[in-house]
């Protein structure tokens, strides 16, 4: 394939020259032959014999002059050419690399170009296509981690029932009920996370008020906030209260972060949730207190399956699911999300169209 793109390339200038040539040898036999003719019945010459040498000579030239520049316009589009496709050859060798899971290699940008800007592009798909590689071995492993430790206590305590190791009792059952509760909450997740990423199909978009959905939102959360003696303030500016949303997907992203606050947020913290407004877009921003997130890991936190505390036990967190099922639902409505962090505070923040 490399070499056929470039004797392509080359034969239509080849083709060009060739045609260049035909139309100055044409001119010259049509034209420049009946001007000479001309002259020499002005002047008295022997027209056939004159015109005959003058045909000649000029061929002659045309022929020479031809295949000089044909030569010089091969060679030099042959180099040209060769370091213009230079980056296309190594996307071709890359992309048969990353076909094989290779992600490490990059294209050389050499100009500024369109093939240079194809050239950039690629790079950064490709690193994109190395973090998500690297999410999904996590993601592996994090999911792998979430199953095996409940059905390992479920496997331990149903042997203890069945061999009469452990005699039935409520505290028993449970235990297990709870373990089974921890299972279907995370398959849940992954089943709410692959219906975000159908969103954009899915939408059913109307004017809703903000005023009526954060509050009820919030009631659901009510007992565990007043469990951890956690602060709740909602904020509304004026101008700032409907949005242009879905009803069902807008509230999963108002419980994803609401329960993203209450797992983070510390005992006797506080939340507080407002709603402000630019030309033509509402910001709904929660801000907790707490311990804030690095700088290392607050770009990646939208991600999925990303868990910046890769050693927090499964009580303050799953697989990394909840803010990126909240991205992936705000960016099908045209929205973006964003995120700051201080040592005592974070901020998560979205934006819905008005």
């Amino acid at each position: 394939m490399k070499s056929r793109l470039l004797w392509k390339l080359l034969l239509i200038i080849v083709l060009v020259i060739a045609l260049a040539m035909l139309i100055v040898w044409l001119a010259i036999d049509l034209f420049a032959a009946d001007y000479h003719s001309f002259l020499m019945e002005k002047y008295n010459l022997p027209k056939d014999e004159v015109q005959h040498i003058f045909l000649e000579v000029a061929h002659r030239y045309i022929i020479w002059a031809g295949l000089i520049a044909l030569t010089l316009a091969v060679v030099l589009s042959f180099l040209l050419i060769r370091r213009i496709l230079g980056p296309l050859y190594q996307m071709g060798v890359i992309t048969g690399r990353v076909a094989h899971g290779d992600y490490t290699t990059r294209v050389r940008v050499t100009s500024t170009d369109e093939i240079g800007e194809l050239a950039k592009s690629f790079n950064r798909m490709t690193d994109s296509l190395q973090r998500f590689e690297q999410l999904r071995e996590t993601m592996v492993a994090n999911v792998a981690h979430e199953l095996r430790a409940p059905l390992t206590n479920m496997r331990g305590y149903l042997e203890a029932l069945s061999d009469g190791v452990l005699p039935p009792s409520r505290k028993t059952f449970e235990l297990l009920h709870e373990e089974t509760l921890r299972l279907t909450a995370l398959s849940n997740d992954l089943l709410t996370l692959s219906k975000a990423d159908l969103a954009h199909s899915t939408l059913s978009p109307k004017k809703i008020s903000l005023r009526e959905c954060i509050p009820h939102a919030l009631d659901l959360f009510r007992n565990q906030f007043d469990a951890k003696e956690i602060t709740v303030e909602t904020q509304f500016f004026d101008g700032a209260d409907e949005v242009v949303a879905d009803p069902d997907k807008l509230g999963q992203v108002l419980h994803n972060l609401f329960q993203n606050a209450w797992q983070y947020t510390p005992r006797g913290g506080e939340l507080r949730v407002s709603v402000g407004h630019s030309p033509g877009w509402v910001r709904v921003t929660f801000a907790n207190t707490g311990v804030g997130i690095t700088e290392e890991d607050l770009p990646f936190i939208f991600e999925r399956f990303y868990r910046a505390e890769k050693s927090r036990s499964r009580e303050y967190g799953g697989a990394g699911i909840g803010l990126a099922i909240v991205k992936e639902l705000v960016e099908a409505h045209g929205g973006q999300t964003g995120a700051e962090s201080s040592a005592t505070e974070t901020r998560v923040w979205f934006t819905l169209p008005r």
